[in-house]
């Protein structure tokens, strides 16, 4: 709720839609407003700026304003990191900028032109979440008033591929859960469906270049006993403390496997 209150001021200050694409915090709830379980949400909003970056600087510093006029202030040390932590939040919100240009190295910071503590992190990846975009409408209380913002958050299939990314980048526990649960739980009806969703959008050159991630994420997935099924269900049990450890692992297991499976046999049948 915090972040998506800070999302809804930032976007009202902005003044219009703006073009980055909503990827991490709050987006897992968003593609399974259907289901009766509850993800574990974080207060970060990490947001995909490519298209942002191709509109020109004078987007990146109305972002920048909008920013400020939403009390967020930058990170001393990270120019793609703002943090806000007021009476209104009751919570420190961090918004995170993510790049992925290929006139950048991984990991470097970008600078923006006409900004003066602005900028993003290149991660390779983060550009699925911006080649799957879904425009959502979200309503939250700015001072005395209820605002309603339109913004872009990326799908089941750009979340999916650009998580696959992050995991084999950083091995987080988190990234493994997000993407068990979002595989098992989405509003697009499961798995199955998911992985369809994600041959649609992107092809063969995705899922190509996806095949070392997904590999990993395999790997990770091998067994209820390996890395990734243990962090789902670990996760999973706090939130739903009547679910029994070892059917949520074998879940996880077989919903990953096959996600894994069925993306390198489409990669394998189209080359």
């Amino acid at each position: 709720m915090a972040a998506e209150r800070a999302l809804v001021r930032v976007v009202h200050h902005y003044g219009a839609t703006p073009e980055f694409v909503v990827l991490g915090g709050l987006v897992p709830e968003l593609l399974f407003s259907r289901s009766e379980r509850q993800h574990a949400g974080t207060t970060d909003i990490d947001v995909q700026v490519n298209l942002e970056i191709e509109c020109d600087a004078v987007n990146t510093a109305r972002l920048e304003r909008a920013l400020r006029h939403a009390e967020f202030e930058p990170d001393s040390n990270q120019v793609w990191r703002w943090k806000v932590a007021n009476e209104e939040m009751r919570a420190e919100v961090k918004f995170e900028l993510l790049a992925d240009l290929d006139t950048e190295i991984n990991e470097a910071t970008v600078l923006f032109d006409d900004c003066e503590n602005l900028g993003a992190v290149n991660l390779r990846g983060t550009r699925y979440a911006a080649r799957d975009v879904t425009l959502r409408d979200l309503t939250a209380k700015v001072g005395d008033d209820v605002r309603h913002v339109e913004v872009r958050v990326t799908g089941v299939a750009g979340f999916l591929l650009a998580k696959c990314a992050a995991a084999h980048a950083r091995g987080k526990r988190k990234d493994w859960y997000d993407i068990a649960f979002v595989l098992l739980h989405n509003d697009l009806g499961g798995s199955i469906q998911a992985e369809n969703a994600v041959i649609d959008t992107f092809g063969l050159e995705a899922l190509r270049a996806s095949q070392t991630a997904l590999a990993e994420l395999s790997a990770n997935f091998a067994s209820p006993q390996s890395q990734g099924p243990v962090a789902y269900a670990d996760q999973f049990l706090l939130n739903h403390p009547d679910e029994e450890p070892s059917q949520a692992k074998a879940g996880a297991v077989a919903a990953v496997g096959e996600f894994c499976d069925t993306l390198t046999e489409a990669a394998t049948e189209v080359s």
